[in-house]
């Protein structure tokens, strides 16, 4: 697997100009951001405003530090409320839509990817000891949230990441990943698997 640490993000602004992003995974690394496949990226958001549009992007997005937000679509979609520790959230990223804090700033984890190339799929997970997976992903990326975690792909020597690190791996063969705590606390991670659609 690959590790893209924490001290490597790349900042850049919002689309939209009203913020910053730290850029961590961009593939393929030449694309823009209109021609990407896929993207992951942290942003803080310190006040309320409208979300960039990314025209045929769909997003998961998932709060990882501060009280949450409050997403509103607008007439046809409704608000949807975003707290820290709520699972992570789904939708068109072409959708207008406008944030608005619970309270604090927050910090989100996005991940985007082109629907006509790419599904995705995010989930939490807390580490405590070990914990085996298989993923028959294209792409498969452990984004470290918080605390020290060991990762073995298969029959590879481990890699250790820690908090805002990720590691990834792209092959579509299947795979079998071990977990483990490796610090003194507890660990959590994100999961997030690339299935590639038929063309």
């Amino acid at each position: 697997m690959k590790v893209q640490r924490a001290a490597t993000h790349l900042r850049m602004p919002w689309k939209n100009g009203g913020g910053e992003t730290l850029e961590i995974i961009r593939f393929p690394p030449e694309a823009t951001l209109e021609t990407l496949d896929w993207r992951i990226s942290m942003a803080r958001v310190a006040q309320d405003g409208p979300f960039s549009s990314f025209p045929d992007i769909d997003r998961t997005l998932c709060i990882i530090a501060g009280a949450g937000l409050e997403l509103d679509f607008g007439a046809d979609g409704g608000v949807q409320r975003l707290a820290h520790g709520d699972a992570p959230f789904a939708f068109p990223a072409d959708r207008p839509l406008h944030a608005r804090l619970i309270d604090d700033p927050v910090t989100d984890l996005n991940i985007m990817a082109h629907r006509s190339r790419y599904r995705h799929a995010v989930q939490h997970m807390t580490l405590a000891g070990h914990r085996t997976r298989t993923t028959q992903a294209k792409h498969l990326l452990v984004f470290c949230i918080g605390g020290e975690v060991e990762l073995m792909l298969d029959d590879d020597a481990p890699i250790h990441v820690t908090t805002h690190d990720c590691a990834w791996t792209s092959d579509a063969h299947l795979h079998t990943v071990t977990l483990t705590n490796a610090g003194d606390d507890g660990a959590a991670i994100y999961w997030i698997e690339l299935f590639s659609n038929p063309v």
